[in-house]
């Protein structure tokens, strides 16, 4: 599917605002993707239909993972994150786009998870640091990103799980698992 094609199947699922995200994803993933020597389509196809499911009405995608998907456990941490199990889902049965490396992109872009193709870390880390993005510590995470993609998804997930700590909201096992997993990483190199 060529980009163009790609981004008026997703235009009409998003916000003006949420497009002009989309787009900077798009952009971010695509200089990511050349630094570190990713399939530049892949992530483009991952980056466009990342958030295809963002604003789809959440008891269908809470229905949807109770009937198809196998990880319900999702269902017990907030309507948040949905759109990206979900969206995986919907883009393989209603755009047709059936690469596993990219709808695994699209699945884990919130969440993370231990193990993440380059692909996947490509598009968690694009969906964070994109242009569009303003708070406390995007600043920092971009700069490691020139240099260390694990690092820079590292100070990203510490980001995340503070932000969340400090609302007293729960914070997905899968997200403490991927972080524990990058930083065991490290320590073995």
């Amino acid at each position: 599917m060529k980009r163009e094609e790609a981004l008026q199947r997703i235009k009409p699922h998003l916000t003006e605002h949420r497009y002009a995200h989309t787009l900077g994803v798009l952009e971010s993933a695509l200089l990511l993707a050349e630094r570190y020597g990713a399939d530049q389509k892949k992530a483009e196809l991952a980056a466009i239909f990342h958030d295809y499911a963002k604003f789809r009405n959440k008891e269908e995608m809470r229905a949807l993972v109770q009937e198809r998907l196998s990880d319900k456990s999702i269902l017990d941490y907030g309507d948040e994150l949905l759109h990206a199990p979900c969206g995986a889902y919907y883009v393989a049965q209603e755009v047709g786009i059936t690469d596993e490396e990219i709808l695994n992109a699209i699945r884990y872009h919130t969440t993370g998870r231990p193990g993440m193709s380059l692909l996947e870390k490509i598009i968690f880390l694009a969906d964070y640091i994109e242009p569009g993005r303003v708070f406390k510590g995007v600043e920092e995470v971009r700069e490691i990103a020139q240099k260390d993609l694990d690092r820079a998804i590292v100070a990203a997930l510490a980001n995340t799980v503070t932000f969340l700590l400090k609302r007293g909201q729960l914070v997905y096992p899968k997200t403490i698992d991927t972080y524990n997993h990058l930083i065991a990483e490290a320590k073995k190199a």
